[in-house]
């Protein structure tokens, strides 16, 4: 399993070197056809790959990309998607105070948040009969 780790991160690490956009090195690295999915399979391996010291490099390598090159544009190859959270007011508030003072938008702090690695046990399921948004 430690050569698959390092393979992942050996191309992530060579994607990173041509200092592609962060969307890119996502859809390419982390994303549904990326190198992690295709070399993790198996939902308990890559749980097991999140918790690792290349998946945090990674994870590192994409904040700097996004460092670099900001929010994703009209330029970009990918087009980009709106969702609507629900969440109260308090959440809300909090994630605002937090952004303020990270110095940061509202969107690059959610970003961040979900290119994170979420404990399975930590969400919620959805309850029989209610519908995914």
């Amino acid at each position: 399993m430690t050569d698959q780790r390092q393979e992942v991160f050996r191309v992530a690490n060579d994607l990173y070197s041509q200092e592609p956009d962060w969307v890119t090195f996502f859809r390419e690295v982390l994303g549904l056809d990326g190198i992690v999915r295709k070399m993790y399979k198996d939902g308990a391996e890559l749980t097991q790959f999140e918790q690792s010291d290349e998946y945090k490099n990674i994870q590192q390598m994409l904040a700097k990309l996004r460092e670099r090159n900001g929010e994703p544009n009209g330029n970009s190859k990918e087009p980009t998607r709106v969702i609507t959270v629900r969440m109260p007011k308090s959440l809300h508030e909090a994630l605002k105070a937090e952004a303020h003072e990270m110095h940061t938008s509202m969107n690059k702090l959610c970003i961040s948040k979900l290119l994170q690695f979420v404990d399975g046990e930590l969400v919620p399921t959805e309850l029989a009969g209610a519908t995914a948004g």
